[in-house]
């Protein structure tokens, strides 16, 4: 699952997010959310699912499958076209701010 470049990435595509739900002993399932741009999905994904579920999610955007780290990647590039709700919101990710590289 290597990361597009931002350089390359279509933030106005279609994208659709898949979360993996755990449910204690009883096992898991999967969520899906499907999002008219990939900007919108990336910012569902970083700013409204749980921490510590990041690790389980992927994106979908036409034929390429994005990991939780190229998620984050992608939003905090500074092409990112959308809004970020929660400046320096800790990502379980990787620990880091996700306004830190900038």
């Amino acid at each position: 699952m290597a990361a597009p470049s931002p350089h390359e990435f279509d933030y106005g595509a279609p994208a659709g997010v898949f979360t993996q739900m755990r449910y204690g002993r009883r096992g898991s399932g999967a969520k899906y959310r499907r999002f008219d741009t990939a900007a919108e999905a990336i910012r569902y994904a970083i700013e409204e699912v749980p921490a510590p579920l990041l690790p389980g999610i992927t994106m979908e955007v036409g034929d390429e499958t994005l990991d939780h780290l190229a998620i984050l990647r992608l939003y905090e590039d500074p092409r990112f076209p959308a809004a970020r709700k929660r400046a320096g919101k800790t990502s379980a990710a990787d620990g880091h701010s996700a306004d830190s590289h900038r």
